[in-house]
């Protein structure tokens, strides 16, 4: 309904949930979830 209202769709964030993906799969097995996280807000912050 968002997007007949407003004309703004949820792409944006689709798209950085494809990327978060895409770098988990990478990373297969990894154990620090703390470094998981900031690798992961250093490439995409």
């Amino acid at each position: 309904m968002n997007y007949f209202d407003n004309r703004s769709t949820n792409t944006s964030a689709e798209s950085f949930n494809a990327k978060i993906k895409a770098f988990r799969a990478q990373f297969r097995g990894f154990r620090n979830v703390e470094f998981f996280l900031y690798r992961l807000i250093q490439i995409f912050a």
